[in-house]
């Protein structure tokens, strides 16, 4: 492609870019497709010979985009939103084409030294001591299993060599993500070693049973390994009691690890600052700047106050690797199982200077100001109950049936494209749940979907009546 080339093409793709996220109101945020569509419009054989990139530029607009779930629109709800705000996707463009490998320092200086300067930022704008090392994974799912590796090397460091030890032990919440059970059942534990603690009456794990859980344990001849305690689940978005899981960690001598995901960058807001009360005396935490800190898939940060124990948890020597800067700078790729890491300190830089702690600050309010109005809205309507409580941006809510019907509505509302939400169970019952954290979503977005939610409602008790 010659530079010409690439500049008329770059060109479009950027006009098209930008149309997008102006007018991405106007595109459906749920495709109407069917298993198989897209592939039915593809070749089954890759090209012979090469193709105009107009030709493929336009096969993705009429081929690809129509069968895409739109996670980056203003109506997606689903799971937990994320958001790819124009600086991150700018930083984006460039980290493509730059193509460089943050694994050690001397593969990429700049890289490494931004990724340790930026997640010092990080750790300022959370108000985290400078104890706290951190690194950039690309999933909070390879982070706990970061995480849980590093326990084990804490609690059994012959496991590196002797291989699983028999006995060590995992503890969750039942809403606990299920990434923490899959690391744990990736890296020998097994399944039979994962406690799953019950919850209190805001879905979050009982302190006590998991003393409890820990003392038959260890009277079982069992060791306590490793703790993951939720700052904002998955399910219902629960806060649960991290200084009092800490407590029973530091009596058991168990790693403490805290998923704040989804909810950790809440706690930049000054009068949300308690969402961290107890990490501080966890060894590891994690949060997803590419959920609600408005960078684009995929960033994950860790920090952990032990970063020895990851490094012997993780690194191997290979002479291909070796520098002579070794000692003496971070080469990240001993903290991990990867050893290719993308630039993903580049966006996460873009995004912070860009909007700055304040501009951050007051988008995070606004996302949590908008959870509340839906939160009313849901109240104010009789026909429509919440179901957990909304300390963030997730508001769980459900309408006043049965399941079966709450299950209708959420498949009816998904169908018309206009909106996505997804669903929990909580106390047996099935739940919607409406997640906020796109950077575009608006309060006539909230008080729009809401409309559609309760036109959906009305329209099915019509059918269920005409059936009954």
């Amino acid at each position: 492609m010659s530079p010409e080339e690439f500049r008329q093409a770059a060109h479009e793709h950027s006009e098209w870019i930008t149309k997008y996220m102006e007018d991405v109101r106007e595109f459906p945020v749920v495709p109407k497709v069917q298993p198989g569509d897209v592939t039915a419009q593809l070749p089954a054989a890759a090209p012979e010979y090469g193709e105009p990139i107009e030709q493929i530029f336009g096969d993705f607009q009429t081929k690809i985009l129509p069968g895409l779930t739109l996670w980056n629109h203003p109506h997606f709800h689903a799971w937990f939103s994320n958001s790819a705000s124009p600086p991150s996707v700018l930083a984006e463009y460039l980290t493509a084409a730059l193509n460089v490998n943050a694994m050690l320092w001397k593969s990429s200086p700049a890289a490494t030294e931004l990724e340790q300067v930026t997640l010092g930022w990080l750790r300022q704008w959370l108000r985290l001591d400078a104890k706290w090392f951190g690194i950039i994974y690309d999933t909070a799912s390879v982070s706990v299993m970061q995480a849980i590796g590093a326990a084990r090397e804490w609690i059994a460091p012959e496991c590196r060599t002797r291989g699983m030890q028999p006995g060590l032990t995992v503890y969750v919440s039942e809403h606990t993500h299920t990434s923490a059970e899959k690391a744990a059942i990736t890296l020998g534990f097994g399944q039979d070693n994962v406690r799953r603690i019950q919850l209190d009456g805001q879905f979050r794990m009982r302190p006590e049973l998991l003393e409890q859980a820990i003392q038959a344990d260890l009277a079982a001849g069992k060791r306590p390994c490793c703790i993951v305690a939720s700052i904002g689940s998955t399910s219902a978005s629960a806060i649960e009691d991290v200084p009092a899981i800490a407590d029973i960690a530091e009596r058991y001598k168990a790693w403490l690890h805290v998923d704040a995901a989804y909810a950790g960058p809440a706690a930049i807001v000054p009068e949300m600052s308690h969402l961290l009360d107890g990490v501080e005396r966890a060894q590891s935490f994690v949060l997803n700047p590419h959920k609600w800190l408005y960078v684009s898939m995929d960033c994950s940060v860790l920090y952990t106050t032990m970063p020895e124990v990851f490094r012997r948890a993780s690194s191997l020597s290979a002479e291909i690797l070796k520098t002579p800067e070794d000692g003496r700078v971070v080469n990240f790729n001993d903290y991990g199982v990867q050893l290719g890491r993308r630039f993903r300190a580049l966006k996460l830089w873009y995004v912070m200077r860009y909007y700055g702690l304040e501009g951050i600050v007051a988008m995070l309010r606004e996302t949590l100001r908008l959870a509340q109005v839906l939160k009313g809205l849901v109240e104010e309507d009789a026909d429509f109950e919440v179901a957990a409580p909304v300390p963030l941006s997730l508001v769980c809510f459900r309408y006043r049936s049965s399941d079966e019907v709450n299950r209708q509505l959420l498949a009816d509302i998904n169908a018309s494209g206009k909106l996505f939400l997804s669903q929990t169970v909580l106390q047996g019952k099935f739940v919607l749940r409406f997640a906020i954290g796109n950077h575009q979503t608006t309060e006539r977005d909230i008080r729009e979907s809401w409309q559609l939610i309760q036109r959906c409602a009305a329209e099915l008790a019509v059918v269920q009546k005409s059936n009954a």
